[in-house]
């Protein structure tokens, strides 16, 4: 039974973890979204100062992305709390109750901790700080503490209180708030209970400062012994003394030790202090822990004589339990344990009273999945008849609880992925279709085939140049060789006679020395040659440039760009819509095409090196070598390598122009020769003539572009809203 418990809550675990990581892909999706509605809609506001067209200004003015936004942060708090809930590594037990309930007691029971860990009192709260409670057998008892940092303590404990009770300005600093009085109470709260008990609350913080501002400093976590947990975690003493004041600087405790009751798993049980108690501020922040990091809620409630009832009090405290999971109805994830008192006790059996509530429980409107009458000081009675129960019920259900909760967040962002469909495909039609084509088409295509004839000269005749020097060698490449072959001569890497001599010794041998040289020499005459690259380079971007001149003059597609070379190729490429693949091709083959030096030359010059390795050299030294016989064979073979390379260099200066010739040729053949490529053209310029023909078509002009920036911003938007970006369930 305990194995099989134990496992069946760790495969549990072990399925929510893929979940969790599929929901921060949506999560991370849906702020991708935001952002490129929050351009869309800048962009918006910047078309309607400049729009003159009613019209237009209507349309654009009908376009509601700040809904959709105010959706979004919706949406990814949503998803934060979902994310947090798959990714824990326990399943955790939510004990609430208010002061007075027994559920200190419940917890001593459940975990097996004292009231020197839990304190526990009839008459207010005194555990003062939202505790973790872990399972695991086998470790001594120990807690880990989270303080709050300056930010976080202003944030979630100063600020709160200041806008709650209308103090006025909050402080920004620790030392405002220490400084300066606290402001009075309003008037309109005077009288008020639970105002009253807020601002003595936060009154504590003020006046005690200095007895714990010190660890709003500390690192986190600090690990503290079993004896140090009540210091940080209560109140007060064992014996009722209010002295402690650790706990208000603690954001969050944790502690580990070994269950008693074994058949647990991975189990963890969250202290929820706060909540049910008017003393304490910080309501709605256990609220968001609750709704997170809870997946079944525990309510404690000791019936008492003479009569018992629910009270307002008690409505409260599940309704606003109720309200920080608005996706899953808390009667599905919540019990009610009333907390049964023997004859011995101070208030005595309390078992009819217990049966009273539990009769009227639904007609107050506390719907529980179930009403577990039990002692919750009673060892046995609180882990068999409360634990034991809650434990089966979470194995039988908390999958389906799981899907119902993201079902009902998937369910959501499905409703705003259609809502921002709507609203960008309005946005596509906001600035109209363009001008009516009978006006401008006939002006049109006059010039098109105008650009289109000059190019096809251009590039026709640029493309004939190249057939004649293709057999030429190139300048830009001779140079670069010329270069290199004289870095080879000025700077062989040749050691001296008296280098050679102390690598002698150093290596205890001739021939040793001789071949470690050979190796060097080499690797030296080759690294020369790697300059070779630039000088291919260099002639490969002269042939880009020109085609691009042409591109920029005779097709007129300079006004669209300021970038040069291999930079206007692609710029040109980008501005292309996706399904004129053809004309695209052209563009990308030769902007990606590449001379380099390892491709074209490092294979046909190496093996003119091999005389220089050692296994291969035709020069082997004598019986009786010296410093000058290798320095003589050194100088030789170095001579003759790179006499050998200089003429492979040689028969390779006319690479460069018959690569030039063929890249040229293709491209020619790409955007000017390939089927049905004219047609692509004129696609092309159609969309943009009002930029390649300003003059032509200047109203046109600013309106085009105008209208094509407006569509890049919706298609942005578009891109972010796919329907599987923000899909988690499949």
């Amino acid at each position: 039974m305990v194995d099989n418990r134990t496992a069946q809550i760790a495969s549990i675990i072990e399925k929510r973890q893929p979940l969790a990581t599929k929901v921060e892909e949506v999560e991370n999706n849906l702020q991708s979204l935001s952002s490129a509605l929050h351009g869309l809609d800048q962009h918006r506001s910047q078309l309607l100062s400049q729009a003159d067209d009613v019209e237009t200004r209507g349309r654009l003015q009908e376009i509601n992305l700040t809904t959709i936004q105010s959706e979004i942060n919706t949406e990814l708090a949503a998803l934060s709390k979902l994310k947090t809930r798959f990714s824990r590594k326990t399943l955790n037990i939510g004990v609430i109750g208010r002061a007075g309930q027994g559920k200190s007691r419940l917890l001593q029971s459940l975990s097996g901790l004292s009231t020197d860990e839990i304190p526990s009192g009839d008459r207010s709260h005194c555990t003062g700080v939202r505790s973790t409670i872990h399972h695991n057998p086998g470790v001594e008892t120990y807690g880990e503490v989270w303080f709050h940092s300056e930010r976080s303590f202003l944030n979630e404990i100063v600020s709160p209180y200041y806008e709650k009770l209308q103090l006025g300005s909050r402080p920004f600093t620790l030392e405002e708030f220490a400084r300066n009085p606290l402001p009075e109470l309003p008037r309109q709260f005077a009288g008020q209970a639970e105002p009253g008990a807020m601002y003595e609350h936060l009154r504590k913080y003020h006046v005690n400062f200095d007895k714990y501002k010190h660890l709003l400093r500390e690192a986190s976590p600090q690990r503290i012994s079993k004896q140090q947990i009540r210091e940080y975690v209560a109140q007060d003493t064992p014996d009722g003394q209010r002295i402690y004041f650790n706990y208000l600087a603690v954001q969050e405790a944790k502690i580990v030790c070994g269950f008693p009751n074994t058949d647990v798993g991975q189990i963890a049980l969250i202290d929820m202090p706060g909540l049910g108690d008017t003393g304490l501020g910080d309501a709605e922040r256990l609220m968001n822990i609750l709704g997170q990091d809870v997946d079944i809620v525990l309510f404690v409630r000791m019936p008492r004589p003479p009569r018992d009832f629910w009270a307002d009090v008690d409505v409260k405290l599940y309704d606003t339990a109720r309200s920080s999971l608005v996706d899953l109805p808390i009667h599905l994830w919540s019990f009610m344990v009333l907390n049964r008192t023997s004859a011995h006790s101070s208030i005595g059996d309390n078992f009819v009273y217990c049966e009273e509530l539990i009769s009227t429980h639904k007609t107050s409107h506390i719907d529980v999945v179930e009403c577990i009458t039990a002692s919750c000081a009673d060892y046995e009675e609180a882990n068999q008849k409360i634990l034991d129960q809650i434990l089966d019920y979470l194995m039988q259900n908390v999958t389906a609880l799981d899907k119902q909760y993201a079902s009902a967040c998937q369910d959501r962002l499905n409703r705003l992925h259609s809502t921002t469909a709507l609203e960008l495909e309005k946005a596509k039609k906001a600035l109209g279709h363009g001008l009516q084509r009978d006006s401008w088409f006939p002006v049109f295509i006059k010039l098109f085939n105008k650009l289109w004839n000059d190019l096809t000269v251009g590039l026709e005749g640029l493309l004939r140049d190249l057939r004649w020097q293709r057999d030429a060698q190139d300048a830009d490449f001779k140079d670069q060789v010329n270069a290199a072959l004289q870095a080879c001569r000025e700077d062989t890497g040749i050691p001296s006679l008296e280098e050679i001599e102390i690598r002698r010794d150093s290596e205890g041998s001739y021939n040793i020395a001789y071949n470690k040289y050979l190796h060097e020499i080499r690797a030296y005459l080759s690294q020369h040659f790697l300059s070779l690259d630039s000088g291919l380079k260099r002639s490969l971007e002269n042939i880009k440039s020109q085609v691009v001149d042409i591109l920029s003059d005779q097709g007129r597609l300079g006004t669209l760009t300021d970038a040069k070379g291999t930079d206007f190729l692609n710029a040109i490429e980008n501005l292309m819509p996706e399904d004129l693949s053809r004309l695209r091709l052209g563009f990308h083959i030769l902007s990606t095409f590449e001379l380099s030096y390892r491709g074209l030359i490092q294979h046909r010059i190496r093996r003119h090196l091999d005389r220089l390795t050692p296994d291969e050299t035709p020069l082997q030294l004598s019986k009786s070598p010296s410093a000058q016989e290798i320095l003589v064979s050194l100088q030789t073979l170095h001579a003759e390598a790179l006499y050998e390379c200089e003429a492979a260099l040689d028969e390779l200066l006319c690479e460069p122009s018959q690569a030039a010739y063929a890249i040229v040729e293709e491209f020619v053949d790409r955007i000017l020769r390939a089927e049905g490529v004219k047609d692509d053209w004129q696609i092309f310029l159609e969309e943009i003539r009002s930029e390649i023909w300003s003059t032509e078509f200047e109203k046109l002009g600013e309106n085009s572009r105008l209208r094509r920036e407006w569509l890049n911003s919706v298609e942005r938007a578009l891109s972010a809203n796919q329907f599987d970006l923000v899909n988690f369930l499949n």
